[in-house]
């Protein structure tokens, strides 16, 4: 880290620590409302007011739910026992696990809110602050975010700091199990749904469901069914148990995402303390997102309350997310599940600076998001120039979305370094804007 900003690294370094300290920050929690508070207290330390936004947010209706679908497979393998002697139960596992898929692909995958009304809701926020050239006019804006919550602890991964020199062992735990139980819970929707095709079509006198039950294949088939149910079940249980509920055991977020959250505010901090490095007509705003691990819900939010002022008109978010792991600065340009593609000229902007910088990343600076999203996608399709910073293993590892995400696992070099990155960017972004003058998001 440059000697000049070794002031600002210790800041974001001492936040990452306090993060750690007021503990798990699950979507809607006590704990989330208690770090976004804190970080409204410290741009209102500096001068800079502190809006909060409040939104609604059903955390277990996303990623939070997966363990839903492990104990649809296990009910489902139960009623099979049931349905052997009554076919009409065959409708109703149907339907079930219809509803289930649905679901599972809507909301856990595309994030999308169709079934939040059917969850218990919470009430999360959205902190930010606002930092405005001394004249008081601004051309455009640059957005500095991070997410303020934490992950449910994710059982499987966490079984895996056993084997902490051999992340191989981890990776075979971890999807070997769910891999497994993802394969029992869509085969007992198969079964279901095909069942009740066949007997739907016994009640209509179709010809074909009358071959198909007098068939050897189906007469094998009704043997298996007397011990399919209980491997299904075995495996669906490997899903049940995916993440815990209680927030005893919640990650801790020093990495994710209390480093995000950490650097936004201490470079918005050195723009205050230093006006004369400030770009030229450039707002800044350090934005702190609540409930990313509820599907993106505060970035979601923070676009939709604004999407009718400036703050998303010729603006550029630099999402920040995970600032951790030395050997692996990169700037995320897609989201692949939710199908969005970032902001090219902020893609060259990082990798340039990496270069300029001489950083080596073993990701080689660059990757997508395979699944899940960041809080750059609901950005970019509100027309906000953006990609997202991250410094973090991409592998599934032992401390990722668990409660072993402590401070003490990484060094404030890294973090430090991720300071003068965006440092470097913002330069970039300025020279861009003044050159071009670009009032939009790039067309693809």
């Amino acid at each position: 880290m440059k000697d000049e900003n070794k002031k600002y690294g210790e800041t974001a370094w001492e936040i990452v620590k306090d993060a750690e300290n007021i503990g798990s920050r699950l979507p809607g929690s006590v704990g989330e409302r208690k770090f976004a508070d804190y970080m409204g207290a410290k741009l209102e330390e500096i001068g800079i007011k502190a809006k909060k936004e409040e939104f609604g947010v059903s955390p277990r209706s996303s990623i939070g739910g997966i363990p839903y679908a492990g104990w649809v497979g296990i009910i489902l393998s139960a009623l099979t026992y049931f349905a052997l002697n009554n076919f009409h139960i065959w409708f109703a596992m149907a339907f079930i696990g219809i509803a289930m898929v649905i679901w599972l692909v809507a909301s856990c995958f595309l994030y999308k809110k169709w079934f939040d009304m059917f969850f218990k809701q919470k009430i999360s926020q959205n902190v930010y602050g606002e930092l405005v050239p001394e004249d008081g006019n601004y051309d455009y804006t640059i957005i500095l975010s991070g997410h303020t919550d934490t992950s449910w602890n994710w059982k499987h991964s966490e079984n895996a700091s056993k084997y902490p020199e051999k992340p191989v062992y981890g990776l075979i735990t971890t999807y070997g199990k769910v891999g497994f139980g993802a394969v029992c819970v869509f085969l007992m929707v198969g079964i279901s749904v095909a069942m009740a095709i066949i007997y739907g079509g016994l009640m209509f006198n179709a010809k074909w469901a009358y071959t198909a039950v007098s068939s050897n294949s189906m007469n094998v088939f009704a043997v298996l069914l007397n011990f399919i149910p209980v491997i299904t079940a075995i495996g669906s249980s490997f899903v049940a148990m995916w993440n815990d509920s209680d927030e005893e055991t919640a990650s801790k977020g020093a990495m994710d995402n209390a480093t995000g959250c950490a650097l936004s505010y201490a470079v918005i901090k050195y723009f205050k303390e230093n006006p004369d490095k400030m770009p030229k007509n450039c707002r800044i705003v350090d934005c702190n997102c609540g409930s990313e691990e509820a599907g993106l819900r505060g970035s979601m939010a923070f676009t939709h309350m604004h999407r009718n002022d400036d703050l998303t008109k010729n603006a550029w978010n630099i999402n920040i997310d995970s600032v951790a792991d030395k050997e692996y600065f990169e700037v995320v340009i897609k989201d692949d599940w939710q199908g969005c593609r970032f902001d090219t000229d902020l893609e060259k902007m990082f990798k340039d600076t990496f270069a300029e910088m001489g950083i080596e990343s073993k990701t080689n600076g660059c990757i997508h998001n395979p699944v899940g999203g960041c809080d750059s996608t609901p950005m970019t399709r509100a027309g906000i120039k953006s990609v997202t910073l991250a410094a973090q293993n991409p592998m599934l590892t032992w401390y990722y979305h668990t409660f072993h995400d402590k401070a003490e696992r990484f060094e404030a070099e890294t973090v430090g370094t991720g300071f003068d990155v965006i440092l470097s960017v913002i330069d970039k972004i300025a020279a861009f804007q003044e050159e071009n003058g670009f009032n939009g998001p790039q067309k693809k």
